[in-house]
């Protein structure tokens, strides 16, 4: 079994990028840095733990169709905390990256 989660892009052009994710119990995105303002569209209902750098972890209960969003800037691993598979779909605003 891979450790990492599936990320399918579904659309990209200059202004946004839509990609899938697709997790089994216990996979992880990897260490990422988000560089854009993003929404996330829960697909299933799920629960994820996000790890900080610094190992910390923040867990979150998903529901299918109840969308978040983030700023850019956050820099974590995404886990798969659940017992079932996990989808969602991340919506990056490329317009608004963060300032260097």
């Amino acid at each position: 079994m891979t450790t990492t989660a599936r990320a399918s892009v579904q659309h990209e052009d200059e202004q946004v990028r839509v990609t899938r994710w697709d997790f089994e119990p216990g996979t992880r995105t990897g260490p990422h840095l988000h560089e854009h303002d993003y929404v996330v569209v829960p697909v299933t209902d799920g629960r994820i733990s996000a790890v900080a750098p610094d190992g910390s972890a923040t867990d979150s209960d998903l529901r299918a169709g109840e969308s978040y969003a983030r700023s850019a800037g956050a820099e974590h691993d995404v886990v798969n905390a659940g017992d079932g598979p996990l989808a969602f779909v991340e919506i990056e605003l490329k317009h608004t990256s963060r300032a260097s």
